[in-house]
């Protein structure tokens, strides 16, 4: 999805429809509603990504993408940590299983907050890599930093109390060790394609697990 403005543009249209359809499958879940609308987030977020590649390769305006560039970092680093803990928690039906997710929304949170700060500090560039965009943001310590990013991230996902979502985390903790050996300076951009793609779990979810099922598959 992100070897090409081509390619993130028809991913992102891809996603966004299957975030329509996942948001017209909630029947009448609503702690759902966050989780189905997910992929609406992502879906946009590739299609401005496209914009990025589109202004380095001079298609439009460098303004433009100076413009999508960062929309693009604010939602990679400083809205998803914060936005996942909280699509687990919502789907958490006891306030045990709630509070086991709280403390990655709050690590989310202060995640979210250093990248934002550094990001407004130091200001932001985007290059093109061979098969990806390299975004920098002049963070220190950034191995800690991004490693935090992904307890918070994946982190709330294996500690739901739902086998499936647990299942969804352990792939993605597999995807972020294989992404960050591919490239380090591309993980931004190939984390956040992997993510779009893994947005087609999320439609299953929603169009198959039924409501009265949900406890069933909960584990304490």
């Amino acid at each position: 999805m992100c070897f090409s403005p081509e390619g993130d543009l028809a991913g992102g249209i891809v996603v966004t429809a299957i975030g329509v359809d996942a948001l017209r499958h909630l029947r009448h879940r609503h702690d759902h509603v966050a989780l189905a609308a997910l992929p609406l987030l992502l879906g946009f977020h590739q299609i401005d990504e496209a914009l990025v590649w589109w202004s380095l390769q001079g298609v439009v305006p460098r303004g433009l993408g100076t413009v999508a560039m960062w929309i693009y970092l604010v939602i990679a680093l400083v809205v998803l940590p914060v936005l996942v803990p909280i699509v687990i928690l919502l789907l958490e039906p006891t306030r045990r299983r709630r509070m086991r997710i709280a403390p990655f929304l709050a690590l989310g949170a202060v995640v979210s907050a250093v990248l934002l700060e550094t990001m407004v500090r130091t200001g932001a560039s985007v290059r093109q890599g061979s098969y990806h965009l390299a975004y920098s943001i002049g963070l220190q310590h950034g191995l800690i930093v991004i490693g935090l990013y992904i307890v918070a991230t994946c982190g709330a996902l294996l500690a739901s109390g739902y086998r499936h979502i647990v299942a969804f985390g352990a792939a993605n903790v597999v995807a972020v060790v294989v992404l960050a050996r591919l490239s380090a300076d591309g993980f931004t951009s190939l984390w956040c394609a992997y993510a779009a793609i893994a947005c087609g779990g999320i439609l299953l979810h929603m169009r198959y697990a039924k409501p009265h099922r949900a406890a069933p598959y909960a584990v304490e």
